[in-house]
């Protein structure tokens, strides 16, 4: 819908106060007249005419205002026309390419897209970012504000501007499927329908950019790390680890595919970030089990990763892969640095890698002060219950009792760019 107006009329902040007029008048009428037969075209028609009227009420004042002037009589018939956006177009692609202006930072071009065409909350975006919700906030805010004070433009871009918004739209693409495949809060793990319209927005844009290699790598990231879903949460919804996790219920379709394009595009370079972190996918999907997992080849790979597209996400990941390949002392080097950074003591998941990097150490104490500080930090019930469950199992094991607990299963991500 947002999309639709647009497209259409240019003004983004009058779009969005439209789109959700017209969803408050469909709240109040559908359940009394039904349902109509083309919702999303109804509701289109709704939001464009309350655009209009807007638009018509602006002039009219605006008029007026210069008539007291004296400089013109009032004239507020001179209304823009109300044609009708086209109701059937899947504008989503070209609307995260116009949200992805060049009038913003390439943080607030992301984060602006996530939380305006993407739909995930403000909690969402800033758990995407690592950084406080009401920090998250005021950056939208100013977003917009930056837009409306450089009087933006939201014509369609050209063939010409799109090297300088590609790579906020690809984070933009790959930020929706992160929330998706580990859901940042709430009761359920996966959101499958974030990482199948993420995966679907990937296809498409390669459609149109076939020899973009950061495009094809971003797509053949999430191929190999969705096909890992079916197999990452037990009936009840609890996370397993990738250690415990039944790989013949991988996706092998889309392994296939996902492996296919690091083949294709790997070799002839310049090798970017996404590229890098499908390579790593690819060798967890070729590894039949836990125990072949190629942990030196992961760990290089997050090394070049590192100086390709240096994070806290990443430097998380590389200890842990150092920590499987060359002994949990020296992870720990690599992580306890960040303990001493406001931002990353506040996510739970640096608590998380030192616990698990610590128990490998022998260290049960320290580790189950972590385990206990990540499970308080996460909104995400389904690790908040993984990470209680590893506790109370080291717990067992300070006192004699138990197994040794699976390592901790860290995503790929590259929150900050």
């Amino acid at each position: 819908m947002l999309g639709s107006l647009v497209r259409r009329y240019g003004d983004f902040a009058g779009c969005e106060d439209a789109v959700q007029e017209a969803l408050i008048v469909a709240s109040r009428d559908w359940p009394r007249t039904g349902v109509p037969e083309h919702p999303r075209g109804w509701l289109i028609r709704v939001a464009s005419r309350r655009l209009i009227d807007a638009r018509r009420s602006d002039l009219a004042r605006s008029e007026r205002e210069l008539a007291v002037a004296g400089d013109q009589p009032p004239d507020a018939a001179r209304a823009p026309a109300a044609d009708q956006p086209d109701s059937a177009a899947d504008d989503t692609l070209h609307l995260i390419l116009l949200c992805c202006h060049p009038a913003l930072t390439p943080e607030s071009q992301v984060a602006l897209t996530l939380r305006a065409v993407a739909g995930l909350t403000t909690g969402q975006v800033a758990a995407a970012f690592l950084v406080p919700e009401r920090t998250m906030a005021q950056r939208i805010s100013r977003a917009k504000a930056s837009l409306r004070s450089a009087g933006a433009s939201f014509a369609a871009p050209l063939r010409s501007d799109l090297p300088d918004r590609l790579a906020a739209v690809l984070q933009v693409i790959y930020l929706i499927f992160n929330e998706g495949y580990t859901a940042s809060s709430g009761e359920r793990l996966v959101e499958g329908l974030l990482t199948r319209e993420a995966i679907r927005l990937a296809r498409e844009l390669r459609a149109r950019l076939p020899s973009h290699h950061e495009t094809a790598g971003l797509l053949a990231l999430m191929l190999l790390t969705d096909a890992r879903t079916p197999a990452r949460a037990d009936a009840r919804g609890d996370l397993i680890s990738l250690e415990h996790q039944d790989r013949s219920l991988w996706n092998s379709t889309q392994i296939s595919e996902g492996t296919a394009l690091v083949e294709d595009v790997l070799p002839r370079g310049p090798v970017g970030a996404f590229q890098l972190q499908a390579a790593i996918a690819a060798v967890h999907a070729e590894a039949g089990d836990w125990a072949d997992t190629d942990w030196p080849q992961i760990a290089a790979l997050y090394r070049m990763l590192a100086n390709v597209a240096p994070s806290r996400t990443v430097t998380l990941n590389l200890a842990v892969a150092i920590g499987m390949a060359d002994g949990p002392l020296a992870g720990l080097a690599l992580v306890d640095p960040l303990v001493r950074e406001p931002a990353a003591a506040r996510h739970h998941r640096l608590h998380a890698v030192r616990a698990h990097l610590l128990e490998m150490a022998g260290r049960a104490d320290e580790a189950a002060e972590e385990y206990t500080t990540a499970a308080r930090l996460t909104r995400s019930l389904p690790e908040q219950r993984y990470l209680n469950a590893r506790l109370s199992r080291l717990r067992c094991l300070i006192v004699g009792v138990g197994n040794r607990p699976d390592p901790v299963e860290v995503r790929s991500d590259i929150h900050e760019r």
